[in-house]
């Protein structure tokens, strides 16, 4: 999973919280909030698409709905500049870090 770490950081996401992203469902550092959100961008980015009635019923939980608007724009606009980046071949310009594979759940 890549992440905009510059954007993130200037968000206010810790360096902590980017470190953990990728294992965000088993991170404290997340709120249900946060985590939510994060599920909506996974939803929305996976091919197929696959935001389920359930996920948008867990959002309005925790937001409003010009805030899920807010959220699903957002998402939709970073999926876009990849998707057109990558077509064009426009090389990142150091402004992201990879974020490591989720670890296995110990058992």
């Amino acid at each position: 999973m890549d992440i905009n770490a510059a954007g993130g950081s200037e968000a206010g996401a810790s360096p902590e919280k980017i470190e953990v992203l990728a294992d965000f469902r088993a991170s404290d550092l997340f709120s249900p909030a946060e985590r939510v959100a994060l599920e909506l961008a996974e939803a929305a980015s996976a091919l197929p698409h696959d935001v389920s009635d359930e996920l948008f019923a867990r959002l309005r939980e925790h937001y409003a709905e010009a805030e899920i608007v807010e959220l699903s724009y957002i998402i939709a606009l970073e999926n876009f500049r990849s998707r057109f980046n990558r077509t064009l071949r426009v090389e990142a310009q150091g402004l992201y870090c990879v974020v490591p594979a989720p670890r296995p759940p110990r058992g």
